[in-house]
């Protein structure tokens, strides 16, 4: 038995919901296959600009009506994007969850991007942007996918360049959005104590009326990773450092196995490899992260830290002597079914979370054209082999092969 039921409108609107019954709260929300890599050169940061103006104005409400309509009974609308999708959600009590779809369905699919709206939320994302330059953490990882990913949309900064805001007006969003919707590439998953057969009312009610569209957008696959060592000086007094390269995409066998491995190596547990190395024996950071991103037709694997200029050298020999372990020694079976137990009960309790779940219920089919349930993913990393992770690990954690960057603090 499926624990989600799904219903397709005829303009091409898929509709996913999960009932549950132990909880008065509703999660719910539209996503939409588009996303930063989708813009031209000129239109960076437009994706990330749409996502604001949505909340600015509709045929039919003013900024104030759209953000108190949810506010006023206690509930939360909110916004993302990211390199391949956007998406407009809220969360309410089930009682008011007639409200919440219809007002996302508003904003998503009415919205009359103002121009005094433009002009004020313009300068809004020129300083999030300055926020973010100011905060070596994360200007560092959008310039590490600007490198990997060089001259293709992916290495686009979300955010857009200060030219590119500076230049946005009401028909440069309704331009882009006509190039890139597509109605069947777009998902309303929901999650909640309510039948599905209200669901699919408020569908009919809602998103029926809305005109099927058919954009033929075709994605530029990228298809050339060149490994680059870069150093900049900057107004900082930790270094940072990013280093990584290409990985699998969304679609290929290895992508949990890799998972996984990254997992290991540098995940968000305090017994990651990394973590023990550089941060519990040596204290040389506060904190090391390892990642992993499928996109479509590529991913990006990465490794992120900050330290003393001094300590730079020694932590990236760590990071190089717990890479060269993973690819010379073969797991041994206690650690590595830990490594499972960890993984799976990491995943079970992401899932925990009722909004992190109608949100994933959505890009999966997107990514996949399904949705797999917890047992299915515990099946798969349960026939992962240590042998399996070594050879991975030979092909992609060899750091020679791998770009870095560097953030140095500007000389005295």
């Amino acid at each position: 038995m499926e624990e989600y039921d799904i219903y397709t409108l005829p303009n091409g609107i898929r509709v996913v919901h999960k009932q549950v019954t132990h909880t008065k709260i509703a999660h719910c929300g539209f996503t939409l296959d588009i996303g930063s890599r989708d813009e031209k050169p000129h239109q960076q940061g437009i994706a990330h600009f749409w996502e604001h103006m949505a909340f600015k104005g509709t045929k039919k409400r003013k900024s104030f009506h759209i953000l108190n309509r949810l506010e006023a009974v206690g509930g939360e609308l909110n916004a993302f994007t990211t390199k391949e999708k956007i998406s407009f959600h809220a969360s309410v009590l089930d009682n008011h969850y007639e409200k919440a779809f219809e007002l996302l369905t508003d904003i998503t699919f009415d919205s009359i991007f103002p121009e005094k709206q433009i002009e004020r939320e313009r300068n809004v994302i020129l300083e999030e942007m300055a926020m973010y330059y100011d905060s070596p953490e994360d200007s560092i990882q959008d310039e590490f996918d600007a490198i990997v990913f060089e001259n293709h949309s992916l290495g686009f900064n979300i955010l857009g360049t200060n030219e590119s805001v500076r230049s946005f007006h009401r028909e440069d969003f309704k331009k882009f959005i006509a190039e890139n919707l597509n109605t069947s590439r777009v998902i309303f998953s929901s999650i909640g104590n309510i039948p599905f057969s209200k669901i699919k009312k408020l569908a009919d009610k809602y998103l029926a009326p809305i005109p099927s569209y058919t954009s033929q957008r075709q994605r530029e696959p990228f298809l050339h990773f060149t490994p680059q060592q870069i150093t900049k000086k900057r107004a900082i007094t930790q270094a940072q450092c990013a280093l990584g390269r290409t990985s699998y995409p969304l679609n290929h066998s290895n992508r949990l196995p890799f998972y996984m491995l990254v997992n290991i190596l540098g995940g968000p547990g305090m017994n990651s490899r990394l973590n023990l190395a550089l941060r519990e024996k040596h204290g040389f950071v506060y904190s090391v992260e390892a990642s992993y991103s499928p996109f479509l037709e590529t991913g990006l694997m990465a490794i992120y830290f900050g330290t003393e200029p001094k300590q730079l050298q020694k932590s990236l020999s760590l990071i190089s002597k717990e890479l060269k372990l993973l690819r010379d020694k073969k797991m041994g079976t206690l650690q590595f079914h830990t490594a499972k137990e960890q993984l799976m009960g990491q995943l079970a309790m992401s899932e925990e979370s009722n909004l992190n779940f109608m949100l994933m219920m959505a890009k999966s089919l997107l990514d996949t054209e399904r949705i797999e349930s917890l047992p299915e993913i515990f099946s798969q990393i349960r026939t992962i082999t240590a042998e399996q992770l070594q050879d991975l690990a030979n092909e992609m954690l060899n750091e020679n092969e791998w770009s870095k960057l560097l953030y140095l603090p500007e000389e005295d």
